[in-house]
């Protein structure tokens, strides 16, 4: 992904909410939420481009495979390769159809099957078409019988679909329960910080001051964060992290991002997928932390 200059629009806007938030809603509660809201919005439409091109190369994966049928069903009926490419360039892919195209393109304008192929599958910036094309070229310079091995192309992704899509269906019941017991994480800290921690307070094991007594240093129920210079950000800051509304969060941040992970993996096969779940998780669990502080 390169950098465009329509992000300089969501980061603009969140910078301007975090102005807005430091000026009017510093030391309220709001102030952390309304923070995490200006983050959000300003690397939001990265995000954003970044799924989305996740789900384009997947669409285009899913129409490969109608190309590479069509392909050799083209050259089953006795067309030459490069008829039978610029044959089926006419017809529609969906997000494949402009680099179909071109390479029909390039075809008819007597450019090298093999080159045309390479052009095609770099420009699709996609693992499974390039490997695929690459085993077509390879098969083309070794004499081999291009229709036997679009075929045998066809079948392997066909065989890697199903396998996909078995796997997401096996796996649905399981990333519902992942994302129930994410929330149910999120709903026993709060009990635990609103509700158990400050019934605790009458206790002995409390003095009065609400900071719970251990064998150590006590932990704090919470710490005010100051701006006022950068060393008093850096001690007050690492005196938050270490109170109990600070753990609780940092808990909630890590659970989160970890059940994502997991969530992307079973689903996916990869754990790049699952960061999209993670942000989704950790973004909920930072506004619910610090609204319900």
């Amino acid at each position: 992904m390169r950098f465009k200059k329509q992000y300089f629009v969501g980061i603009t806007l969140g910078i301007l909410i975090f102005l807005v938030d430091v000026l009017i809603l510093f030391g309220t509660k709001f102030f952390l939420p309304i923070l995490m809201l200006a983050v959000s919005i300003a690397w939001g439409q990265v995000w954003f481009d970044f799924f989305r091109e996740e789900a384009r190369q997947k669409e285009l994966e899913n129409r490969f495979l109608d190309f590479v049928r069509n392909l050799a069903g083209a050259i089953k009926s006795g067309m030459p390769v490069p008829k039978a490419i610029m044959h089926i360039a006419r017809l529609d892919y969906g997000p494949l159809s402009k680099f179909v195209r071109k390479l029909g393109n390039q075809v008819e304008w007597a450019i090298p099957v093999h080159k045309a192929f390479i052009y095609f599958s770099n420009s699709t910036r996609n693992d499974i078409i390039k490997r695929a094309v690459a085993t077509v070229i390879e098969a083309e310079e070794a004499g081999g019988n291009m229709e036997n091995v679009l075929e045998s192309i066809t079948t392997s992704l066909i065989e890697i679909r199903k396998i996909k899509d078995s796997r997401k269906a096996s796996v649905h019941s399981q990333i519902m329960q992942s994302y129930i017991i994410f929330f149910v994480f999120i709903g026993v800290m709060i009990v635990i910080q609103k509700l158990l921690v400050p019934n605790l307070m009458g206790t002995e094991s409390l003095s009065l001051t609400g900071d719970i007594q251990s064998t150590g240093n006590p932990i704090k129920m919470d710490v005010e964060i100051l701006f006022t210079s950068m060393p008093a950000f850096i001690v007050s800051f690492t005196q938050w992290l270490s109170s109990l509304e600070g753990i609780f969060l940092m808990l909630s941040l890590i659970q989160g991002f970890f059940a994502g992970v997991i969530v992307g993996k079973l689903a996916e096969g990869d754990l790049t997928s699952g960061l999209k779940h993670s942000l989704v998780m950790m973004t909920i669990a930072f506004f619910v932390m610090t609204l319900v502080a």
